[in-house]
């Protein structure tokens, strides 16, 4: 799946995600990221997987584009 960094907590290790025609936004955590985490930057266009958890979905696998 793609989508864009739409909100990056540098200091609390986890996002957001923006996909097209999704409602919702998708949460990434830095565990789930392939690339150093704090060289994501909003706006940035990223792939990932989506992984369904208790608390929602989460991206897993994510990499810039």
């Amino acid at each position: 799946m793609k989508g864009t960094i739409k909100r990056v907590m540098y200091d609390r290790n986890f996002g957001f995600i923006q996909t097209e025609g999704e409602e919702k936004d998708i949460f990434f955590h830095s565990s789930g990221v392939t690339v150093e985490f704090g060289n994501l930057r909003e706006g940035d266009t990223v792939e990932f997987d989506v992984e369904d958890t208790d608390r929602g979905q989460q991206a897993v696998n994510l990499k810039t584009a």
